[in-house]
């Protein structure tokens, strides 16, 4: 929920108010029941609030502790504030609201930074230490809620998303060549602290960073768990390891339910999804509302897997809702989407996210969605392959599976001075894949998926295009302890028929078994994959305006190739290369950029 920004002055000035009103109110759809503003010396904080928990003013931010003196605002959840909140009373804290953003401020004066260790939830909090000066971010295990930050030599800002921040002005939007070259190469994931902009960063997941008044900082990993067997589980076989994730799961839903207002589903019709309403209905959920969303047919692919959704929908009797979009409805939709991207994503589902949390916000304010299960359990069909080699070889693999493109193929396509030298992609794969901590090569391969191309993909997807129609989306298959465990599961169980087998075990003891065994689905979009109509006139308008032009990222030659055969030039992973490169080129041209 809502949407959190602010500045911090280093060089003796107070901080600029009305830039700092501008990042917010850029938000303004991410929080449209409230807002607020504070300063005190060298720093600013303003917020825009979704009424979530504690629905009266008492929740407003920003917050102050007024006996400690720290103030702050919060982005996000915190699902065990309740039980934080009576052990902080028992300590000899005292509340004034039922809100979670008041068990942050008390649970930072008992804790300090420690505090993160405490938190279950997706969360991004700024706080001030009125007597110190210190600033302090942090960013939850998963990085589902984004924080994204512009320093220059005397300021720092920071945003929940990237367009706020060039709301407030005065940021180096040059492109970043080593984060392009991770687009392009990894299917569109910049990882943290990278964005497509030189002049903007963002705080990597499960971190902790203290600002000092002077501008130095420090910066806290708190979270990462270890990919490896764990002996307190060396005893467990098949069905243990079922009843264990099943546990897991239904404990991660159940905490997603804790809301002051009513929470729905995102229902696909596959496993993930289908897996949160059987639980909520093992719950004793009566008349849950769920959502899916589909699409014209086009180029013989079909569009939507509303069999799927309304046989789960029958099954718990839920009141569900079904949104059909026409294919003309998504050229125009598209440009809306792009302006909710904090950073450019090419994957369809995008605009399918966006249209659908258009309609779902009309009826509810928060819904569970099961992203995260095939990075999670092993879902994608490609990890058979990166399982079966030796564990020194792992990186290589990956990329020749995983890569949209080798580094080669690049220079063909991007102007000399935006080419780096060297495969920087390849490279931030192997160094992430030698830290200790995996014990196979499909333990080092789900441990980056999940903790880098998850966040700055999927995850990211979700946020933004739940927050511009004021929903929260919440991702149970993102709790930590069931990541904990996951990881901790041997990979065989995870690989088992024909991946997520662990999951599809627990689905079994819940759901039809024409649900569970269904081949698996993904959010098509056939007039994107095909270029379309209007979608492939949008892409023509983009490449050929003088922004584009003018800033003469692709090579000409490689442009008019793409141009030639619009529907029929795919990456290594499938992806529609001329839809990759014109969205980069449309997410600039809407930004301003």
């Amino acid at each position: 929920m809502c949407g959190l920004s602010g500045e911090m002055r280093f060089d003796g000035t107070r901080p600029d108010l009305e830039a700092v009103q501008g990042m917010s109110e850029r938000q303004a759809a991410r929080g449209p029941d409230g807002r607020g503003i504070w300063s005190r010396g060298p720093v600013a904080l303003a917020h825009r609030r979704l009424k979530i928990i504690d629905l009266s003013e008492l929740g407003h931010q920003p917050m102050t502790d007024a006996e400690q003196q720290i103030t702050g605002v919060f982005n996000g959840c915190i699902y065990n504030y309740k039980e934080l909140r009576e052990e902080l009373r028992g300590l000899g804290h005292s509340f004034e609201s039922t809100s979670d953003t008041e068990v942050i401020l008390k649970a930072y004066r008992q804790w300090g930074t420690g505090c993160v260790d405490r938190f279950f939830g997706m969360f991004a909090f700024a706080l001030v230490e009125h007597r110190s000066g210190r600033l302090v971010l942090g960013r939850d295990r998963l990085g589902i809620k984004p924080l994204y930050l512009a320093r220059t030599p005397g300021r720092l800002r920071f945003a929940s998303s990237l367009p706020a921040l060039l709301a407030g002005g005065d940021v180096d939007t040059s492109l970043d060549p080593m984060a392009v070259h991770q687009y392009l190469s990894w299917h569109a994931t910049v990882a943290a602290p990278r964005t497509v902009l030189a002049g903007v960063r963002k705080l990597p997941p499960a971190t902790v960073r203290v600002v000092e008044p002077d501008g130095s900082h420090q910066d806290h990993c708190y979270w990462q768990p270890s990919y490896t067997r764990r002996p307190e589980y060396a005893d467990m076989g098949p069905s243990e390891w079922r009843d264990a994730v099943l546990d897991a799961l239904r404990t991660a839903v159940r905490r997603r339910m804790v809301a002051d207002v009513p929470v729905g589903v995102l229902l696909s019709g596959g496993l993930d999804s289908s897996l949160i309403v059987a639980l909520l209905a093992d719950e004793g959920q009566r008349d849950l509302a769920t959502f899916s969303v589909g699409f014209e047919s086009e180029g013989g692919d079909d569009g939507d897997e509303f069999r799927y959704s309304d046989q789960v929908a029958r099954e718990f009797a839920t009141d569900h809702h079904q949104l059909m979009v026409p294919s003309e409805r998504v050229s125009t939709a598209l440009d809306g989407a792009v302006a909710a991207m904090s950073e450019p994503m090419i994957s369809h589902d995008v605009v399918a996210f966006h249209l659908l949390s258009e309609q779902v916000a009309k009826e509810v304010k928060v819904v569970q969605s099961g992203q995260g299960a095939d990075e999670v359990f092993a879902g994608y069909h490609w990890y058979p392959q990166l399982a079966s080699v030796a564990r020194e070889a792992e990186p290589d693999r990956y990329a020749e599976t995983y890569f949209d493109r080798p580094h080669a193929d690049l220079a063909r396509m991007l102007q000399p001075d935006m080419l780096p030298r060297d495969d920087v992609s390849g490279r931030f794969v192997r160094d992430h894949m030698a830290v200790p901590g995996a014990e196979t090569a499909l333990d080092a391969a789900l441990r980056l998926d999940t903790h880098v191309m998850l966040v700055d993909d999927p995850v990211k997807r979700v946020d933004n295009m739940t927050m511009d129609w004021g929903l929260e989306a919440r991702v149970p298959f993102l709790d930590h302890e069931l990541v904990e465990l996951a990881a901790a599961c041997p990979p065989d169980l995870k690989l088992a028929d024909g991946g997520k087998g662990v999951l599809k075990e627990a689905g079994r003891k819940l759901l039809p078994h024409e649900v569970v065994d269904r081949p698996k689905g993904y959010f098509p979009v056939p007039a994107i994959t095909h270029m379309a109509g209007p979608v492939l006139d949008r892409v023509r308008e983009a490449l050929n305006a003088p922004e584009a032009k003018r800033r003469g990222l692709f090579k000409h030659s490689y442009l008019t190739e793409l141009m030639a055969a619009p529907g029929e030039h795919r990456t290594k992973r499938g992806a529609n290369a001329l839809w990759q490169v014109a969205l980069l080129e449309i997410w600039l041209q809407t930004h301003g950029l």
